[in-house]
């Protein structure tokens, strides 16, 4: 059903200059502008979505891309044209292009989950997430390329290739939802969605400069989305602006009105150092402490809070539960879906080294090491130690969020899967860049990753605020605030 749907209002003026803004360039419209736009008639679907195309075309060697269809995106931008001509739309994202991870569903494209043993599986329906995006008018441009199966943070996908960072096409751009990330950051789209299980919307958005939100898990439907576990996973929006998100946000989750900046004044914000700033980059702890800094001048508190036992906590509930529930879960959907395989088939054809060692090591029946059960059920048990730490950490210390640097480090070069350098020394590479996001994944809770800058070389750093559970709203208020601060980043 066609309705007019609430929405933003924006002053005409403010409307014609950020088109005018975008006269030249197209692609630097965000998702609530184009919205705006085409809804007051300056701006046609099929205009917006031509000039994406031909960004995307134009940036092909970067990877963000698994399926893209040029065609079909420009009859839906036509199709949205006519009834914007005849003042009907279908909501608030009307004719908006976005783009969406290749392991969430939508009905007419493949679902290749980044593995070629799904690539032929084609989805009858839409995912609940996209769906909701689809019936507010949003255009589904392609599904974005991704870390093979989403086990890792790299989106050096052996099998699609990889999804390159466009500030330095020899770096990574984070992952698993990697190639969400770079489509947006480079102009490719507005917005759209990744998913999360323990930092794999808020990593690539850090990498790439731009912002990312994983919602209060089950804030978001799990329902058709290639699954990691149950426990954890969720989808997320991604964009160049906290306004996108919220809006985003708004229609997955049907949150009513819009979101205002918070004041900064009086706000408290918490600092854990002793383990959120554990073995940072030099310059990522520099970058960090100085965007607190400006925080504080702003009028904020920022504050010292302790946090006991949390990394013991994290690693009694964080692989237990992933790599038990993985066997399960994906094998549940497996058979939902009709797909004519199961598992062991699935991890036959894994292309990516790293993922297919950690399948057939660890997670395929009669693997070497599979999870006991024992593991997992002592996991599950001590998941509410890790919430009530949480709760009790905003609740004694009367903050708003913790902030901490999104990743302990800027993107790695690609081919750096195994290991990489942080302040000269190996490290290995996946467990350091979810150092600081898989906490408050367990957890459950919100997290928002904004960009706060470019170190030396160019590369885009990210500040992770995570609020307490079903503050999402909240959350993202605050990001409002903090984008103003610290502005956002040029392109490419």
């Amino acid at each position: 059903m066609l309705r007019t749907a609430r929405f933003i209002a924006v002053p005409v003026a403010l409307l014609l200059t950020a088109f005018a803004q975008a006269q030249d360039n197209l692609t630097e419209l965000s998702a609530a502008e184009a919205a705006n736009l085409i809804r007051a008639g300056k701006l046609k679907s099929e205009d917006l979505v031509k000039a994406l195309a031909d960004q995307i075309e134009k940036k092909k060697d970067l990877g963000a891309f698994i399926t893209f269809d040029r065609e079909a995106a420009l009859k839906a931008a036509r199709e949205a044209d006519a009834l914007a001509a005849k003042k009907k739309f279908k909501g608030p994202l009307h004719g908006v292009p976005l783009v969406v991870k290749d392991n969430i569903h939508v009905a007419g494209f493949p679902n290749s989950a980044g593995t070629p043993a799904l690539k032929d599986f084609r989805p009858k329906k839409n995912a609940p997430v996209a769906d909701k995006l689809v019936k507010a008018g949003a255009i589904v441009l392609g599904k974005t390329n991704m870390h093979e199966l989403a086990f890792g943070i790299t989106t050096n996908n052996a099998a699609f290739g990889p999804a390159r960072n466009p500030y330095d096409p020899k770096r990574i751009a984070g992952g698993s939802s990697g190639g969400t990330g770079v489509a947006i950051a480079a102009r490719m789209a507005p917005a759209g969605l990744g998913s999360d299980t323990g930092g794999s919307v808020r990593i690539p958005a850090a990498l790439n400069g731009i912002s990312g939100l994983r919602p209060t898990l089950k804030r978001y439907s799990q329902e058709g989305i290639t699954p990691i576990a149950h426990t954890r996973d969720t989808a997320g929006p991604m964009a160049r602006t906290v306004e996108d998100l919220a809006l985003l946000d708004g229609v997955i989750a049907g949150g009513k009105g819009t979101v205002a900046p918070a004041s900064l004044k009086g706000l408290r914000i918490g600092v854990h150092k002793a383990y959120f700033f554990k073995g940072l980059d030099a310059e990522t702890e520099k970058m960090t402490l100085a965007a607190l800094d400006k925080i504080k001048a702003a009028g904020a508190e920022v504050v010292e809070v302790d946090m006991p036992g949390l990394a013991d906590l994290n690693n009694k509930v964080s692989f237990p539960v992933a790599l038990f529930e993985a066997n399960v879960d994906l094998a549940k959907y497996l058979k939902k879906f009709g797909i004519p395989l199961d598992v062991k088939g699935v991890a036959a054809q894994i292309k990516s080294p790293d993922v297919k060692g950690v399948f057939e090591g660890v997670i395929v029946p009669g693997a070497a090491k599979p999870m006991p059960p024992e593991a997992y059920k002592a996991a599950l048990a001590t998941r509410p130690k890790l919430q009530q730490l949480y709760a009790d950490t905003f609740a004694k210390n009367k903050i708003a969020a913790l902030a901490f640097p999104t990743t302990p480090l800027p993107a790695a070069p690609i081919g750096d899967d195994e290991k990489t350098k942080l302040n000269g020394q190996d490290v290995p590479t996946f467990p350091t860049f979810i150092q600081n996001t898989d906490p408050g994944s367990n957890a459950g809770i919100p997290g928002l990753s904004v960009p706060i800058g470019r170190t030396q070389a160019g590369l885009p750093l990210g500040l992770e605020l995570d609020g307490p559970a079903g503050s999402d709203r909240k959350l993202l208020a605050i990001g409002l605030a903090l984008e103003k601060l610290f502005g956002r980043l040029p392109a490419p």
